[in-house]
């Protein structure tokens, strides 16, 4: 079994910077930046657009194609409404477990992975390992596409990718797309008293609304064994907000909703399906009051990871894991746009989904030794 006392070291400095989504992430990317400009590594920090949040990529062995991608996000979702029995900004081991926000999704498989840099420095590699640690994937994937950028452009072309969320070790090679959309609809007021003055933002997103349902029972009724669980495409409206007092006639509605479709569908297709619902209401509105609207905005795509049988990335990690089972999963994760961007991708890391998110969550010590074994593993095989 692998020693993880330097990679709990790590995760426990990891685990106590607060990057949840909506805070800045630079603390946590310059201790990791230090902690491999100490190692001679040679590596990049790039900012979003706002200069509150930083990806990082490195790249480890010679300067040649071909190399494996570890991929990870630095930020976790918050711990705002939970309520947690142990410190969630603080590592804690009870009864074999490591407590804390992220230690499960996913800075136990960073730590993991800063804790192998020396022994990847220490080898002989004949293919590089290259490090890409992102922002903001939690709300939808956002820093994943300024990652790929930025390793197209510093470093030479990789082959696979292993983006290692937790999957307790197994091979994931694929997973749903993820869709979310806000869909804001105005009206026009009126006294209660008098309805047939006012056009009710609320009264017109009901129809809406019922679109995703209906929709994701006409899927339910055609679905066929996908692999998937559930097997068909599912879709759900997760907030609403409308109206001011129950004597007026509301003027605008805003609701949020999330698709979670199964490839081979794509988010184009979803997305223009929804789109023609909404301008149907639209008319509709505009039929009684011109100025009347409906609007989609911060439509978020997680594209799918379409298995890919016998992938570059998939013989890889199944010769070291020695996991041959079929394993797809419905949350999403970076792995469909690292497709997208041509590479042979698989899911693959430490920990339990079913952790993930979750107050008190927390990553066991025998899945950090097996994805320390993993890794060393890895390392071996690319010499």
């Amino acid at each position: 079994m692998s020693d993880i006392s330097k990679a709990l070291n790590l995760l426990e400095k990891l685990v106590g910077f607060p990057t949840a989504s909506h805070r800045s992430n630079r603390a946590l990317v310059a201790f990791m930046s230090d902690y491999l400009t100490e190692l001679g590594v040679e590596h990049h920090v790039f900012p979003d657009e706002t200069g509150e949040k930083e990806g990082l990529i490195a790249h480890i062995g010679p300067q040649v194609e071909g190399a494996v991608i570890l991929s990870g996000h630095t930020d976790v979702v918050p711990t705002d409404g939970q309520s947690w029995q142990h410190d969630p900004w603080t590592l804690t081991l009870e009864d074999g477990r490591y407590y804390g926000r992220g230690t499960c999704d996913m800075k136990g498989f960073l730590a993991l992975v800063l804790a192998a840099v020396p022994q990847m420095l220490a080898q002989p590699l004949v293919r590089p390992i290259q490090l890409a640690f992102s922002y903001d994937e939690e709300p939808g994937c956002l820093g994943t596409l300024p990652l790929i950028d930025a390793l197209a452009q510093h470093y030479p072309r990789a082959e696979s990718v292993i983006v290692g969320e937790p999957t307790q070790m197994k091979v994931v090679t694929g997973h749903k797309g993820g869709i979310g959309i806000k869909t804001t609809l105005r009206g026009l007021a009126a006294h209660s008293s008098n309805p047939g003055r006012g056009v009710s933002a609320i009264a017109h997103a009901l129809p809406l609304i019922d679109w995703h349902q209906r929709q994701m029972e006409q899927e339910a009724a055609r679905a066929r064994p996908s692999g998937f669980d559930p097997a068909f495409t599912t879709l759900q409206v997760g907030t609403l907000h409308g109206g001011t007092a129950l004597n007026t006639v509301p003027d605008v509605c805003v609701f949020e909703s999330d698709i979670r479709y199964v490839p081979p569908q794509t988010a184009d297709d979803w997305v223009a399906a929804y789109r023609a619902e909404a301008a149907k209401v639209e008319a509709a509105m505009q039929a009684r009051h011109p100025e009347a609207s409906v609007t989609l905005s911060d439509i978020d795509i997680a594209p799918a990871l379409a298995p890919e049988p016998g992938n570059a990335a998939e013989e890889l990690v199944r010769r070291l894991t020695g996991d041959n089972s079929d394993t797809l999963v419905a949350y999403q994760t970076e792995a469909g746009h690292f497709q997208g961007a041509g590479y042979a991708t698989v899911v693959c890391g430490p920990g339990s989904i079913t952790q993930a998110h979750q107050a008190d969550e927390y990553i066991t010590a025998d899945e950090l030794r097996r994805g320390a074994d993993f890794l060393s593993k890895l390392i071996d095989s690319l010499r």
